[in-house]
């Protein structure tokens, strides 16, 4: 049994969609009849991949690892603190960042990010979902509104990363900032994550779930929080639209997914 990991945006499907292309979704049918399993491995919460679950995966690496199923058994689910979660949102917000926390059942966001980010060009593949749910308003509501859901993670976005260096060093050794690759334009975008958790260890806790050996498993990214992911399985690839610094550390780098990357790559890795 082999165990597929693929990321969502920008390497199963175009940022921000939902359905993936014909040639994908039959070459994942194709890989789990021969046996071997496909999860999603993804930085969104279970509310945003919900629309992709119709699809037959085989379980979920969520939340940058936080929240992790095979099937319908829950493996990781390991919310922030709520101490933590104001803490950290009290001290982004007075250095002028722009937050979005996420929970399973929803997602909220700081009022005026919309704007901000209309004024931004540039970009990469997080930003561009990131742009789209929040101008057709998929589900995401305003910081205003949040009460006290289990949040899992904090994405952030601002004008610089010095803006973000004091809550840094407040959660150091605790929590990290994975920040993103950008093409061109000053916008910083990036995630808070716990240090106990990231998609490479989720990854491992779905093999160690299923007996299964990290030489069989393979991981398929487009950008930076994809990064633990590639370092941990046993093959890595990235999409021709990913990140330089991906590709560079990656196994193999298959065509873009706007190109029938996923599909072309599971036929050259004997997949299908």
């Amino acid at each position: 049994m082999k165990l597929i990991f693929v990321d969502i945006d920008g390497t199963l499907t175009q940022p921000g969609e939902n359905t993936p292309p014909d040639s994908a979704l039959e070459a994942i049918k194709k890989t789990q009849e021969k046996g071997n399993k496909v999860f999603l491995c993804t930085g969104r919460n279970l509310d945003m991949l919900k629309p992709l679950l119709r699809f037959g995966f085989d379980g979920v690496v969520g939340s940058g690892g936080a929240y992790v199923t095979v099937g319908d058994e829950i493996v990781i689910d390991a919310p922030m603190s709520d101490e933590d979660r104001d803490s950290a949102l009290d001290n982004l917000h007075k250095n002028g960042v722009y937050c979005t926390i996420e929970a399973k059942d929803g997602s909220w966001c700081d009022e005026g990010i919309g704007e901000f980010m209309e004024k931004q060009s540039g970009g990469n593949s997080e930003l561009q979902r990131w742009r789209k749910a929040i101008e057709e308003s998929l589900g995401i509501r305003p910081m205003s509104e949040f009460t006290s859901h289990p949040v899992y993670k904090i994405v952030v976005m601002c004008s610089s990363i010095s803006q973000l260096e004091e809550t840094k060093e407040m959660l150091e050794g605790r929590y990290r900032f994975i920040v993103q690759e950008m093409a061109g334009g000053d916008l910083v975008n990036g995630e808070l994550i716990s240090t106990e958790y990231d998609k490479g260890k989720g990854v491992k806790a779905v093999a160690d779930y299923l007996g299964v050996s990290i030489e069989d498993t393979y991981g398929f990214g487009d950008s930076m929080n994809d990064l633990e992911m590639i370092e941990t399985v046993g093959t890595s690839i990235c999409m021709e639209n990913g990140a330089e610094a991906l590709k560079q550390v990656s196994d193999i780098v298959c065509p873009s997914v706007s190109e029938d990357g996923l599909a072309k790559a599971f036929d050259q890795l004997g997949l299908i």
